[in-house]
C-alpha cells in the first residue's frame, strides 16, 4: 500500500537499485520481491518502484529469525565450515539435521525454505556449501542457481543438486552449470556424508598452507 505524504516525509525511501546494493542481490530478484508482496513497497506513476526503510528492516529482520544455524563440533571458526541447505520440506529438513548432526563435522547448519531467502543469505553470508532442492513453489532452484552463477563476483566453492528428478529430467530442463553436484532422492546419506567431509577438508587444508 502507497503511504501517506506524511509519513514519507519521515523516512527513507529505496529504489530498487539501491536495495539491491543493500542485500547484495540482482533488482531483479529485488522487483520479484516486491511483486510478491515479500518487500513492502509500491510503484511510482512512471513504473518505478520504491521500497520504505521500514519495509526493509522488516524484512531484514523476518529473514534473520527465519533461518536457523547450529554448529555440530566445536573447532577453530577459521577452519568450520558454513553448510546452507535450501529445502521446503520441514521432514526434510528434520532428516537432513539429525544425520548430519551425528557426522561431527566442523559444520555451521542452516537452512532456508525458499529462494529469496537463499539468495540473501549466500549474498550476505557467503557459506562454504548449498545443498539445494531444484523443485519448489516460487523462485526454484534453477532460478537460485542461475542468479548465483551469474553474477561476476560469485565465489561458493561447493554446490549440490538434492532432488526427485532423474539426470536425464534434469538435462531436459537445461542441466546443470558447470562444478555443480547431482545427487537424487532419496538421499544416499553415506555418499552425501562423504561429500561434505571432503568439503569440511578442503577449508581445513586452504587454512592449513
Amino acid at each position: 500500500m502507497k503511504p501517506s505524504d506524511a509519513s514519507r516525509s519521515t523516512e527513507a525511501i529505496y529504489t530498487t537499485q539501491q536495495v539491491a546494493e543493500r542485500l547484495g542481490i540482482s533488482v531483479s530478484t529485488v522487483q520479484q520481491l516486491v511483486e510478491s508482496g515479500v518487500i513492502s513497497g509500491w510503484k511510482t506513476q512512471g513504473g518505478h518502484r520504491r521500497i520504505p526503510e521500514s519495509a526493509l528492516e522488516h524484512f531484514l529482520s523476518r529473514h534473520h529469525t527465519s533461518v536457523g544455524t547450529r554448529s555440530f563440533v566445536e573447532s577453530d571458526p577459521a577452519t568450520r565450515s558454513s553448510l546452507l541447505v535450501l529445502e521446503d520440506d520441514l521432514v526434510q529438513q528434520t532428516l537432513y539435521r539429525g544425520r548430519i548432526s551425528n557426522w561431527q563435522l566442523p559444520l555451521d547448519l542452516t537452512f532456508c525454505t525458499n529462494g529469496y531467502d537463499a539468495l540473501i543469505e549466500v549474498a550476505m553470508k557467503q557459506p562454504d556449501i548449498l545443498l539445494l532442492d531444484i523443485m519448489m513453489d516460487g523462485i526454484d532452484g534453477y532460478e537460485v542457481l542461475k542468479a548465483l552463477t551469474s553474477r561476476p563476483n560469485f565465489r561458493l566453492s561447493h554446490i549440490a543438486v538434492l532432488t526427485n528428478l532423474s539426470e536425464t529430467e534434469v538435462d531436459a530442463r537445461g542441466g546443470l552449470p558447470a562444478g555443480v553436484l547431482y545427487m537424487s532422492k532419496p538421499i544416499n546419506f553415506d555418499e552425501l556424508r562423504g561429500y561434505l567431509r571432503g568439503c569440511c577438508a578442503a577449508k581445513t587444508r586452504l587454512y592449513a598452507k
